[in-house]
């Protein structure tokens, strides 16, 4: 199965527009991330939406951030981009007949709820404007190293 790379796509594409004072066209972020203007546009509509970016027309436009990185997280632009269920895995019968299932069920749906409520409260503790820290030390380093 094919992972969904929406939220790492558009994290990297948040971060491309954090640092650019002039907009950034689908164009070019297609060619950036290896798709489709179209596919661009559709994913990035929902972080418009959001109040994430903002989209101008014309000669010159383009997307551009729209929201201050202090106050946006990761499960935000999760949330924006329609991101799928954090996890896929489930059981094949809500309410089996057979007692083992019933028994296989429970403790699978346990797990689960207990693993996405970790993920959920970790991707909500995490900000843009994080990233771009690390993003900017990462670069400083690898410029000190050489």
């Amino acid at each position: 199965m094919r992972s969904d790379s929406r939220l790492s796509r558009m994290l990297h594409v948040l971060l491309h527009l954090a640092r650019r004072d002039e907009p950034m066209t689908s164009e070019a972020i297609a060619q950036m991330l290896g798709t489709n203007p179209v596919v661009v546009r559709r994913t990035m509509a929902g972080l418009r939406d959001a109040g994430y970016v903002r989209s101008e027309k014309g000669h010159g436009g383009g997307w551009m951030i729209a929201a201050d990185l202090e106050r946006v997280s990761l499960l935000d632009i999760h949330r924006a981009v329609g991101g799928p269920r954090i996890f896929a895995i489930g059981n094949e019968h809500e309410n089996p007949d057979c007692a083992v299932e019933r028994a296989v069920n429970a403790a699978l749906e346990d797990a689960l709820r207990e693993a996405e409520a970790l993920l959920v409260a970790r991707l909500g503790a995490v900000t843009l404007a994080e990233l771009a820290r690390g993003f900017d030390a990462a670069c400083g380093a690898a410029e000190a190293r050489g």
